[in-house]
């Protein structure tokens, strides 16, 4: 499990949304956001990640 502070990758998937602007998935967590452009729908999305992972920390082996 990674201590406090450790860094973690993951993975984040990036499409078009068909009404404009873009969508972001972090498939490890399920979190999903979105943006005006594609670095907006990938900060919203690791913004909603790191929110998501204080509660509900990835139970990962080093």
């Amino acid at each position: 499990m990674p201590a406090p502070g450790d860094a973690v990758e993951l993975t984040a998937v990036l499409w078009a949304a068909p009404e404009g602007g873009f969508s972001a998935l972090n498939p490890e967590t399920g979190t999903t956001s979105e943006g005006e452009t594609q670095a907006d729908a990938l900060r919203n999305l690791a913004e909603a990640t790191a929110l998501y992972l204080e509660e509900f920390p990835l139970p990962l082996g080093r």
